[in-house]
């Protein structure tokens, strides 16, 4: 690749980048049901067409928006891996992290949320390009979680009769997004019972872990 057509990838790359954020925004702030193409045109200072070059639809948006997410939850999720010893403690961090992220990355956890509630339609409408390019980037998640199961049952601190590996991690996912979810749309009610969101997430971590953690030998604690 020449010094001129490197830089004119570099350029593309950088515009699309630049109309991704503009989108987080408008669907930040309008919400993507309300949110437009020409907002996020406007919202971007680009034209309309542009925006158009870049992604065929709204539902492209939704998928980049996604993808960006997933990969800030791989590397939230490598990093609570690598910096803990003990593959219970790894998987502890994992579900903490979670939680951070769908505090920190709102937009990202809500464009997450709805392609998981309509995945199949989306799927089916996009076969072979960014849907699949989502569904692996998730994969790859599942794998960091894979890798700390995989390390607590090696290390003891885990039972070691989890049996199929992602399996159990998309069903900690399922446990540990809802919980997320619930925190976020009953929180007023809880709090009515004196519950806190943070008590209620923090629980949930615990209660997960003592269902995995092995109480004959390093899992005692």
């Amino acid at each position: 690749m020449n010094y001129v057509t490197e830089r004119r990838e570099e350029e593309k790359e950088r515009r699309r980048e630049e109309i991704l954020d503009a989108a987080e925004l408008v669907f930040s702030e309008k919400g993507f049901d309300a949110a437009t193409m020409d907002q996020v045109a406007r919202k971007a200072r680009v034209s309309r067409a542009l925006v158009y070059v870049y992604f065929k639809d709204k539902t492209a948006l939704h998928l980049a928006i996604c993808l960006r997410g997933l990969k800030i939850l791989r590397e939230l999720f490598q990093s609570a891996r690598e910096t803990h010893l003990t593959g219970r403690e790894q998987i502890r961090a994992i579900g903490q992290a979670y939680m951070q992220f769908s505090e920190q990355y709102p937009t990202h956890f809500a464009a997450m949320s709805r392609f998981e509630a309509a995945s199949h339609e989306i799927v089916q409408g996009d076969p072979c390009c960014a849907a699949m390019e989502m569904i692996q980037a998730g994969q790859k998640v599942h794998e960091e979680t894979v890798l700390a199961l995989a390390k607590g049952m090696a290390d003891k601190t885990l039972r070691n009769d989890l049996g199929n590996l992602m399996q159990i991690s998309i069903t900690l996912w399922g446990f540990t997004h809802g919980t997320i979810q619930l925190a976020q749309t009953k929180s007023n009610f809880m709090a009515t019972l004196g519950i806190t969101k943070e008590s209620f997430m923090s629980q949930a971590v615990e209660l997960v872990m003592q269902s995995l953690i092995n109480r004959t030998g390093g899992g005692k604690k």
